[in-house]
């Protein structure tokens, strides 16, 4: 349950290790040479990593550490800056998956040369070429003929006849071979000199299409070529009209593209359509590729090392045309395919991490009381009245349309029938005082996942009384009130972050949205002593074990009175608590109302954690004013230093000394970092620790929800009006937008232009995320299909 690294054991925690001193400084940057004595192989060097990554080799060196150290990623990108050279969760994400890609291809690659050499197959060329490998393609490509149970290969049935050795002799001693001499008249396959050249001639395009420089170069040509990729629909496809609604595809029954310029959504859109028996799929490399490399094996790579014969010229041009068409094409053909395909999921994995983290922190509403709705028709609308801390109060479903014709019923988004009736409904009570003298306002926010959530073993837990409908109105309720905290329980994939889910590979969609949601609640902070269990298993370095321990601990002993306390849970070595102590937060107000409300009362004694033949240790069971920040303990004799050093007093956390911005913060931060004898990163992390208000909250730099009072309609709308809205979800092709007329718009990618971003913005793959707030201009209404396109103006702060 630790990090997921392929090719290596995790090394196991030592529950009762009592080593928690985090004194030593940070590493620092490593330049030392890759690997140590008795390193397994099956390691990529930090120069390969590098090379596929664009990182520094620095950099690359000090993640593969960090990784086998099994340090977690938010752990990594705050508190360990200086050796990843302050990169960000979702570049450090991209190295790590590197890695781990590079790892499961050294173990296969090793895997297979241990297969072929105890099937007494394995020759000195060909573990050579195994082991130059750089993808799972290349690999298979070179390892599918010596599989068991695929069908002998030309060459190799060449080679079980003995004609290896020719082969070899006309590349490099023509002048000796005579083809008559191998003819055996009663053997098939060598009964004349015609089959025996055939023979010469499979081994050597078994030769050329699993060469590392042969391959090298064609692949050179394909880069500098045209080449397509091309769809077209599939023949008697029409007729399945009624089942499958072949109309999605329509863009593509006559669909070519340049491989360097499809776009992500595309390849998937090809790819489904492939899947589904509708489309027709193919990659078009010129005839150019075909002449150029021809002429390049005859004349160069494969050109005898001495006089030959035309003969023999001959078997060799035969041999490069076979191997180019029957071995090498179709392997182009699968590389092409493979990595748009894998360049595709990445850029859709990538959006999908983007709207969820953007979704995630959403700043919350406190201090409000809540009425979560769940819109319904037939079964009515389901109400839950949350108080400001999210208690239930009261549940209630109503029938808002059930009687007249008043209210012409409509579907919106997926399940949320009657939302806009629903909304017209407390629009207009509110707009005629009827909540008077309270300030009522409304918001909308997405039901997705509500419904999913609600008959989960987690919600029968929590709400056991509760019908499961009105559960989803707690939901719907409580993700307005803090929307990390609820959105946890559901699984990423059903809370509306982006399209073709189902079409990127589900290990990869799931590792890249837990890494996310582990990087929100970690960066967040969670208050040890309210915070969920299922909110818990999300900080780093914890797991659905370790909370549930935590949550028993405080279930029996009462509160965390500082962190040091963690090291009292069973399960919490000093690996997990590394990881997870920085983004834990001891808040003395939840103390506060935690002993007000038991009438407990906490002594300063210290308690004792005692394990098999080791002396106890101390765990004082004062608070620590440090706990409450995002200082990690291993700093706080530093940051003691510093506030020494600065005259500020850490229980109120108030400085006496200006902050230094502008151009002289990094070189005060500097100087300062060398008296406190500490490195610049660390520094900065305290000093935002000891200068951020108390319950300070990194959501409050986002959005959160529109509150409204009235309501505008579709048929509202004229093409050139102005208006605002914020971003309801992005694509690969676009960003919809709501626009409060209850069906999204859309700005299409390509009216999403850099001059109209903030300088921030302009490097993202898309630009735009859920929760931030558009200008945006209509283009186009259809009230038929409920279509809205819009032209974006600017994103406003």
């Amino acid at each position: 349950e630790g990090p997921s690294l392929t090719g290596f054991k995790t090394k196991k925690e030592e529950v009762e290790e009592e080593d928690f001193t985090f004194d030593e400084p940070c590493l620092k940057k490593l330049k030392a040479s890759d690997g140590s004595p008795g390193q397994p192989t099956a390691f990529p060097s930090s120069q390969v990593l590098s090379t596929l990554t664009c990182v520094e080799q620095w950099v690359c060196r000090n993640i593969i550490l960090l990784l086998r150290e099994e340090n977690t990623v938010p752990f990594m990108v705050r508190y360990r800056k200086e050796m990843i050279n302050h990169m960000d969760a979702d570049a450090v994400r991209d190295v790590q998956l590197t890695y781990e890609e590079l790892c499961t291809l050294a173990k296969k690659t090793q895997s297979v040369i241990q297969t072929l050499k105890k099937d007494g197959v394995l020759t000195t060329e060909l573990e050579q070429n195994l082991r130059s490998c750089r993808s799972a393609d290349e690999l298979d490509h070179v390892y599918s003929p010596y599989k068991k149970g695929s069908k002998l290969t030309k060459a190799r049935r060449a080679k079980a006849l003995g004609l290896e050795m020719a082969a070899t002799a006309l590349m490099n001693t023509p002048h000796t071979l005579d083809l008559r001499a191998w003819i055996k008249p009663d053997t098939e396959g060598l009964s004349c000199v015609e089959e025996v050249a055939t023979g010469v001639e499979h081994i050597l395009a078994d030769m050329i299409a699993k060469d590392p420089e042969t391959l090298t170069y064609v692949k050179t040509l394909c880069e500098n070529s045209f080449v397509t990729i091309q769809s077209s629909q599939k023949p008697g496809t029409g007729q399945q009209n009624k089942i499958m609604d072949i109309d999605k595809f329509h863009l593509y029954f006559d669909f070519t593209c340049n491989v360097q310029r499809i776009q992500p959504h595309q390849t998937l859109a090809v790819n489904r359509g492939e899947s589904l028996k509708i489309l027709t799929v193919k990659v078009n490399i010129p005839d150019s590729v075909k002449s150029d490399f021809t002429g390049w094996c005859i004349n160069n790579r494969w050109r005898p090392k001495t006089f030959a014969r035309e003969e023999f010229h001959a078997i060799i041009r035969n041999a490069v045309e076979d191997s180019y068409k029957r071995l090498i094409l179709p392997f182009l053909t699968r590389s092409y395919r493979t990595k748009l395909t894998a360049a595709a999921e990445k850029e859709s994995i990538a959006m999908f991490v983007r709207n969820l983290r953007q979704r995630l922190l959403v700043c919350p509403v406190r201090g409000c009381v809540i009425m979560g709705v769940d819109p319904g028709f037939r079964h009515g609308c389901k109400l839950a009245i949350l108080s400001a801390t999210s208690q239930i109060l009261h549940t209630d479903v109503v029938y808002l349309h059930a009687s007249g014709n008043s209210l012409r019923i409509m579907s919106y988004t997926g399940k949320m029938n009657s939302c806009r009736e629903t909304e017209s409904f407390f629009a207009d009570l509110i707009s005629k005082h009827f909540f008077h003298p309270l300030d009522v306002s409304y918001c909308i926010t997405s039901e997705a996942g509500a419904s999913i959530y609600s008959v989960s073993p987690e919600a029968v837990k929590e709400m056991p009384d509760l019908d499961p409908n009105v559960r989803s109105a707690v939901s719907i309720g409580r993700r307005v009130q803090d929307p990390l905290a609820e959105l946890v329980k559901i699984d990423p994939k059903h809370i509306g972050i982006g399209t073709y889910q189902h079409d990127v590979s589900a290990g990869a969609l799931k590792a890249a949205l837990d890494g996310v949601v582990q990087e929100c609640v970690s960066f967040v902070g969670v208050d040890i002593n309210i915070c969920s269990e299922m909110l818990m298993r999300h900080v780093a370095g914890l797991n659905v074990g370790r909370a549930r321990k935590i949550a028993e601990w405080r279930e029996q002993n009462g509160p965390f009175m500082n962190r040091e306390q963690l090291k009292l849970v069973k399960g919490m070595g000093p690996k997990t608590y590394q990881q997870c102590a920085g983004f834990i937060r001891i808040n003395p107000q939840t103390l506060h109302r935690w002993a007000t409300c038991t009438h407990r009362t906490h002594t300063t004694k210290s308690m004792a954690k005692k394990g098999k033949g080791k002396t106890c240790v101390s765990i004082p069971t004062s608070f620590n004013p440090l706990d409450q920040t995002c200082i990690h303990p291993e700093s706080y004799h530093v940051a003691q230093r510093y506030s020494t050093h600065k005259h500020m007093e850490t229980h109120t956390h108030t400085c006496t000394t200006a902050y230094p911005t502008g151009q002289n913060m990094f070189s005060s931060v500097e100087v300062l970092a060398r008296e406190v004898n500490t490195t610049p990163e660390t520094l900065k992390v305290i000093i935002d620790g000891l200068t951020q208000p108390p319950g300070f909250d990194l959501r409050q730099n986002f959005g959160q929800a529109d509150f409204k009072r009235g309501i505008v309609s579709m048929s509202d709308l004229r093409v050139g009006a102005v208006l605002t809205g914020r971003v309801d979800n992005t694509t690969l092709f676009g960003a919809f937008v709501d626009i409060g007329v209850g069906r999204s718009g859309l700005i299409h990618k390509s009216n999403i232009t850099l001059d109209k971003l903030p300088v921030s913005q302009r490097r993202r793959s898309l630009a735009l995320g859920p929760g931030e707030r558009v200008e945006v201009r209509v283009m186009n209404v259809d009230p038929q299909r409920g279509r809205i396109g819009l032209d974006l103006i600017r994103v406003l702060k």
